[in-house]
């Protein structure tokens, strides 16, 4: 089975918003269901699983039989931290999947990820063992630890940004979540699920992402979906939208 893990906890304090970020409807639907339809629609996911707060479980649950989402398999109610949501859905995946199972991990405010994007972390799985999604970075990174002096400048060559998904076998996955939680710090400084691995001395791959695949966490993120939304629209329209393969809400054919 190829299980896509989203994952939206977060209360969009950043954003600003009175409803958490993920729920917020643009072009007249919620981001989370773009992102959601993103995996509906790809050929080689088999099942869903969905971390929300605990508080709008019902409301997700809602959405799902609105947009017809059937391959969500559940909907389970997140935890304190992102890592404990993360950990929620896939212990309930465990529960239900063999273990050999491939699990991509993604954000539910990442309502962008292409088609060829999703496709090539399942094939990283199978070749490698994991996938971690990246993009080099265009713009010079700076080092600072106390945020007001620069204490290194790294190659720029030798930067990336970090995306969505990041995927393993479920059973690889799950043992590092295990042995970081079996810790006194747990998951502390754990930013993302490269982090676990890392910390358990597991090599990481990267897979090239897309340069669209946005997270949607300011307002400013907000109007750069918009603008994507109609970048991929104006694509369709004239023929040349085959990268993404992904239609507004409709199957590919």
């Amino acid at each position: 089975m190829n299980i896509a893990i989203v994952f939206a906890g977060g209360s969009g304090v950043r954003m600003g918003a009175g409803v958490p970020k993920q729920f917020l409807e643009i072009n007249g639907k919620p981001i989370i269901v773009h992102t959601l339809q993103l995996f509906q629609y790809h050929d080689m996911i088999d099942k869903i699983y969905i971390s929300v707060l605990a508080d709008y479980v019902p409301y997700m649950k809602e959405l799902v039989d609105e947009y017809r989402l059937n391959k969500v398999a559940d909907v389970i109610p997140g935890g304190e931290t992102a890592q404990d949501s993360i950990y929620n859905a896939l212990k309930k995946a465990e529960s239900e999947n063999a273990e050999d199972s491939i699990v991509l991990l993604h954000d539910g405010v990442r309502p962008f990820v292409s088609y060829e994007v999703i496709s090539n972390n399942i094939r990283s799985v199978q070749e490698k063992g994991n996938a971690i999604t990246c993009t080099p970075c265009f713009e010079t990174i700076m080092i600072s630890k106390d945020g007001s002096h620069v204490d290194s400048v790294p190659y720029r060559k030798e930067t990336f940004a970090a995306q969505a998904p990041q995927s393993f076998y479920l059973k690889d996955i799950i043992a590092a979540h295990d042995a970081v939680r079996s810790t006194p710090t747990k998951y502390e400084n754990m930013v993302d699920a490269c982090t676990i691995i890392r910390s358990q001395g597991i090599e990481a791959h990267m897979v090239e992402g897309n340069r669209g695949n946005i997270k949607v966490t300011t307002p400013e993120d907000v109007y750069t979906f918009r603008a994507l939304l109609q970048y991929k629209e104006n694509e369709q329209a004239f023929g040349l939208g085959i990268t993404n393969r992904i239609g507004n809400g409709r199957k590919p054919l």
